[in-house]
C-alpha cells in the first residue's frame, strides 16, 4: 500500500493526466506563479520603479482581471469543446490557473465596483487567492477529510456531506470566509468558527445581535458587544500583517 501511494504521488507530481488530480497540478502552480509575478509589477507599478505602467486604453484603465476572465473563458470552452488529453490538457489547466489568478488578484474590484485595490478593501482579493491557493493543494494531494470511502452507504455520506456544509455555511454567515471555505475540505475548521462568536458586520450579526452594529457599546455585556471587543474596526493580526508583506501594505 505504501509503495502504491508513493508512485500515485510521484504521477501527480509528473503532471501524469492518467493518475492523480487532471491537470490540478499545472493548474496550482500557474496560480501561484502568476499571482507572485501579479503583486511585484503592481508593486513595481506603485513605486514608480522600472518599465511597467497601468493599461490605459483611451480615458479607461483596462483592469488585469480583464485578462484572466478571458484566459479563464477561453480555456475552459476549449477544454469543454475537445476535451483534449496528455500535454494540452495540462497546458489548458495553467492558461485557467492564470487567468483565475489574474481576475481573483482584482476580486475586491468586483465586489465594491470600484478600484480598492490598494486600499483596506483590496485585502479582500489577498483572501480570495490564498484561500484558493489553500484549497487547491488540498485538491492536488486527494485530501479527503471527510473519511469517505467506496464502503460508505449513500445515506451516511449524505449525512457527512450535509453537517459539514451546514457548519461551513454557519462559519461563513458569520464572517469566517477563510475557515469556512476551507472548512468544506476540513470539517474540524468549519465546527470551531461555527461555534464561535461572529464578526461584527457579518450577517449573522445581524439577524441574531438585535441590537445592530454600532447601537450598543463595547463594554455592554451583549453577543454583539463581546463581538465588538473581539473584532475592533482598527484591528490588527498576524494575518493581516502576512497579507502585507505578501501583496503590499494598503493606503492608510
Amino acid at each position: 500500500m505504501q509503495h502504491q501511494g508513493w508512485i500515485s504521488t510521484t504521477a501527480r507530481l509528473a503532471g501524469d493526466a492518467e493518475a492523480g488530480p487532471h491537470g490540478v497540478g499545472w493548474m496550482l502552480v500557474a496560480f501561484i506563479f502568476t499571482f507572485a509575478v501579479t503583486r511585484l509589477i503592481t508593486r513595481l507599478i506603485r513605486a514608480g520603479k522600472g518599465p511597467f505602467r497601468n493599461m490605459v486604453v483611451g480615458k479607461v484603465h483596462v483592469h488585469h482581471q480583464v485578462y484572466g476572465i478571458f484566459l479563464m473563458l477561453i480555456a475552459g470552452a476549449l477544454e469543454f469543446a475537445y476535451e483534449p488529453g496528455g500535454a494540452l490538457r495540462q497546458v489548458l489547466a495553467g492558461f485557467f490557473g492564470m487567468g483565475a489568478a489574474l481576475t481573483l488578484d482584482e476580486f475586491a474590484l468586483l465586489v465594491h465596483l470600484d478600484d480598492v485595490y490598494w486600499a483596506a478593501d483590496g485585502r479582500k482579493s489577498v483572501d480570495a487567492v490564498l484561500i484558493t491557493a489553500a484549497m487547491g493543494v488540498l485538491l492536488f494531494v486527494g485530501a479527503n477529510p471527510l473519511g469517505l470511502g467506496d464502503g460508505d452507504s449513500k445515506p451516511v455520506a449524505a449525512v457527512i456531506v450535509v453537517f459539514n456544509l451546514a457548519f461551513a455555511l454557519c462559519a461563513l454567515a458569520k464572517g469566517k470566509v477563510a475557515t469556512g471555505l476551507i472548512g468544506v475540505f476540513v470539517p474540524f475548521v468549519a465546527m470551531v468558527s461555527a461555534v464561535r462568536i461572529a464578526k461584527p458586520e457579518s450577517p449573522w450579526a445581524r439577524w441574531r445581535y438585535k441590537e445592530g452594529p454600532g447601537r450598543t457599546s463595547p463594554h455592554a455585556d451583549t453577543k454583539l458587544a463581546r463581538s465588538l471587543r473581539r473584532f475592533p474596526p482598527d484591528r490588527r493580526t498576524w494575518w493581516d500583517h502576512t497579507k502585507d508583506f505578501v501583496a503590499g501594505a494598503p493606503h492608510r
